[in-house]
């Protein structure tokens, strides 16, 4: 079933894609990105940790009230500058770097959004947006660079859309900008922040075709967190709903002809956390460089006017990035904000570290917070059935070591229970 549905998908990318654009994303992406991913490797070696895949919030405002949000969307606009931005992937790129995550807000509220993107032929950039914005115009810009994918949230029927999104009518313009982006040839993927309104629509197989017929290529279904200042934890998903959604993920993925992303897991069914690894770190429309977007604290910036190193210097000498790494790979493989949010606190203030939101309450949201699971789950790993997805993950996705400290406390604790039996 694996050989037959990776047979399907490289049928469906090669015959449904624009071949320039399908050139861009394997070269820019495939090839570059692989290169990126071996010189992180190369730089642990050394014990240097700079991020081959930057995830960058370009602008704060958005036109939706999603529930649980930990975005400022009503605060003050604040916009990354397109100086700036440049700046930040030129020497991002000196250090190997190709991809790039565009996240806000809604990014496509920015206004030179895709005139920034116009200036990095050689790099490839992911927006995730709601879709809104993308008329047919921007769809054929898109298009045009080639070098561009929109990640569109779809949150569930019509409904449960509006009551997550806050506002009336948002499926609907989400379907319309992802058609536009379809109609374009835009290479395109949909995304879902699974929580308990909507995992039994979207989590099913029905769906999975659904994306298909319509065009899509790559689809992810994210795992709701309840944070910001207004969390709401009635939509967290049960931990045999986190299992369920795994399980699903593994087996669409040895069955469907579409790509299925997974930032969450390796091949072999072991928790990850993609900041802890060093893989992946983020930065805030106002240029603070923070662990994940839900870590919210900062000691370093990307802008000059406030640290005149360069960027590689800020990213190798973060003693808060460092320390937080190292704080979140020793205490779980899963996600430290969401299992022990008090310990996470304790490194914040231990490094002085800012509150880099602009409502100024982080840290009083983290010092609230309830425990909770993640996805580090050691008694249901499920590995890969997808021989292809097994082999990516263990080249370019993986721990790259950083549990080893982890793993060997957590075999020294269970050896008691083994040897009982």
């Amino acid at each position: 079933m694996t050989l037959l549905a990776s047979f399907k998908l490289a049928k469906r990318v090669l015959l449904e894609t624009d071949k320039r654009l399908l050139w861009k994303l394997a070269y820019n992406m495939g090839v570059k990105g692989a290169l990126s991913v071996h010189k992180h490797k190369l730089r642990l070696k050394r014990g240097q940790v700079f991020p081959p895949f930057l995830y960058v919030s370009i602008i704060n405002t958005c036109n939706l009230r999603c529930q649980g949000c930990w975005v400022d969307v009503s605060m003050k606009q604040e916009t990354i500058k397109p100086t700036a931005f440049h700046q930040l992937v030129r020497e991002a790129k000196q250090m190997g770097n190709v991809f790039f995550g565009i996240v806000g807000g809604e990014p496509f509220m920015h206004p030179h959004l895709l005139d920034m993107l116009a200036e990095h032929p050689d790099c490839y950039f992911q927006i995730f947006t709601n879709g809104h914005f993308i008329t047919p115009e921007r769809a054929k810009q898109m298009w045009r660079l080639g070098n561009v994918t929109p990640l569109i949230s779809v949150e569930g029927s019509e409904i449960v859309s509006d009551e997550r999104r806050g506002r009336g009518g948002v499926l609907n313009k989400t379907l319309q900008g992802l058609h536009n982006a379809l109609d374009a040839g835009v290479f395109t993927g949909v995304c879902t922040s699974l929580a308990r309104t909507n995992i039994d629509d979207l989590l099913r197989e029905q769906w999975i075709d659904r994306l298909i017929e319509m065009g899509v290529l790559y689809t992810w279904f994210h795992v709701y967190r309840p944070m910001g200042p207004n969390p709401n934890p009635d939509l967290c998903l049960t931990p045999e709903q986190a299992v369920r959604a795994r399980k699903f993920v593994v087996e669409m993925r040895a069955k469907k002809p579409i790509i299925i992303v997974d930032a969450y897991h390796d091949g072999e069914g072991k928790a990850l956390c993609p900041a802890a690894t060093g893989i992946s770190h983020h930065i805030n429309p106002w240029g603070d460089i923070e662990p994940c977007p839900i870590v919210q604290f900062s000691t370093e910036s990307i802008h000059s006017t406030t640290d005149a190193r360069p960027l590689k210097q800020k990213f190798l000498r973060s003693a808060f990035l460092a320390d937080f790494r190292k704080l979140a790979a020793e205490t779980t493989r899963g996600c430290i904000v969401l299992e022990r949010p008090d310990l996470l606190k304790k490194l914040v203030e231990a490094h002085g570290a800012k509150d880099a939101t602009a409502r100024k309450t982080a840290l009083a949201e983290l010092d609230a917070m309830t425990i909770r699971t993640s996805q580090y789950a050691p008694s249901a790993e499920i590995p890969e059935k997808n021989v292809f997805y097994r082999l990516a993950k263990r080249l370019f996705f993986n721990d790259f070591g950083a549990y080893t400290g982890h793993d060997a406390r957590h075999a020294q604790e269970s050896a008691p229970a083994v040897l009982g039996k």
